[in-house]
């Protein structure tokens, strides 16, 4: 189902649509800054020059479409600027764009995408876990597709969700390499013929993690090179909303009937866990000003052998030196830094908790509070 949200004297923005033509005409006749993520997968270029076989002489269905094939390197060239200037326009200040290609045409990317202004966070190597062979034994076989992830400035403050990533990794810091798997099987969109629907389909997979790393529900991402409907399909299961472009009709029909198909998922499981950055911030002395802590009250080091009492103004005083719950626990222990929210701890019940457990409560206190 189509949506149209409209701010006033605006155009309305298409959501949960797919719209023909040329994708630099359309992101020009859509409302500048409404779109916070784009994720792009354009034409790679790949100057392929005749037939391609497998040693038993088959065929090799290869990327060897019309939308694939430029002139000269230029005419790439000035096709990607233009298609990263409409993208600019787009992104609201916070925005951000993902952008995946291969060694044919990433590099070329790159660099207009850092003369258009884009602030590079990450580039991300997936690697196949199951690339198709190099049949002719001339190259090393391709094994990998590169994507870019920018914010659309720097210093801008863009989404990453942090601990969701986190989780998704089974507890471990999400890496910049991703193995996963190309699209087979049943993901694998096929025509009225049998064939595949389009040569680049990417997996489900790939997408999941963008969108679930660097966007909320309720975003608007927009796919400028949507073929049949990856981008739009994760979207919607995770509940943002969508925009895709695509030229042409064939691959328009397949992402229609696909996307006619894809279920929302609930409200509860489309929680992620929260980025602790994302947390309000609490200061130690609001802990004090609301007496969950008393001034001259004696903290303790979580291991018991460093001690410091609270001051009135929020800071803490031991040996012979005052400053902030990181600086004290910094100088006691001899260390550049500490985080003192999980050094320092209080006594209740003869028990040592850490002053974190009081900070928690605040914030839960804050997140039940009417918007």
């Amino acid at each position: 189902m189509t949506t149209m949200t409209r701010s006033k004297g605006a155009p309305a923005l298409p959501l949960n649509t797919i719209l023909g033509g040329d994708c630099i005409e359309v992101m020009n006749g859509l409302p500048e800054a409404s779109i916070d993520l784009i994720f792009a997968d354009p034409p790679y270029n790949l100057q392929l020059k005749g037939d391609l076989r497998r040693p038993d002489n088959s065929a090799v269905d290869a990327v060897d479409d019309a939308w694939d094939r430029f002139d000269s390197f230029a005419a790439y060239d000035r096709f990607t600027r233009d298609w990263l200037a409409a993208a600019r326009r787009l992104l609201k200040p916070n925005g951000a764009l993902w952008v995946i290609g291969s060694y044919h045409n990433i590099f070329r990317v790159g660099a207009a995408l850092q003369d258009a202004g884009f602030w590079i966070l990450n580039d991300v190597i997936w690697r196949k876990s199951n690339p198709m062979p190099n049949f002719r034994g001339k190259r090393l076989t391709n094994a990998h597709e590169t994507l870019i992830w920018a914010s659309k400035e720097e210093g801008a403050k863009y989404t990453f969700n942090y601990e969701a990533l986190k989780s998704l990794n089974e507890g471990v810091q999400m890496r910049s390499d991703w193995v996963l798997p190309i699209c087979t099987g049943h993901e694998r969109l096929k025509d009225d013929k049998g064939d595949k629907a389009h040569p680049t389909q990417k997996p489900e997979s790939l997408l999941h993690r963008v969108i679930v790393g660097t966007t909320n529900p309720g975003d608007v991402v927009l796919d400028p090179f949507f073929g049949t409907g990856t981008t739009g399909a994760v979207a919607r299961m995770l509940g943002r909303d969508y925009i895709g472009i695509e030229r042409e009709a064939a691959y328009r029909a397949v992402a229609e009937k696909r996307l006619a198909s894809v279920r929302r998922h609930d409200r509860e499981a489309l929680m992620v866990t929260a980025s602790k950055r994302a947390e309000p911030r609490v200061p130690f002395g609001t802990l004090v000003e609301r007496g969950m802590l008393r001034p001259g009250e004696v903290l303790t080091s979580l291991n018991g052998k460093a001690a410091a009492r609270v001051r009135a103004d929020g800071t803490l005083v031991a040996d012979g030196i005052n400053g902030s719950i990181h600086q004290v626990g910094a100088h006691l222990e001899g260390a550049p830094s500490c985080n003192g929210w999980t050094y320092w701890c209080f006594r209740r019940d003869g028990k040592r908790v850490p002053i974190d457990v009081l900070r928690q409560q605040i914030r839960a206190e804050l997140a039940d509070r009417p918007n």
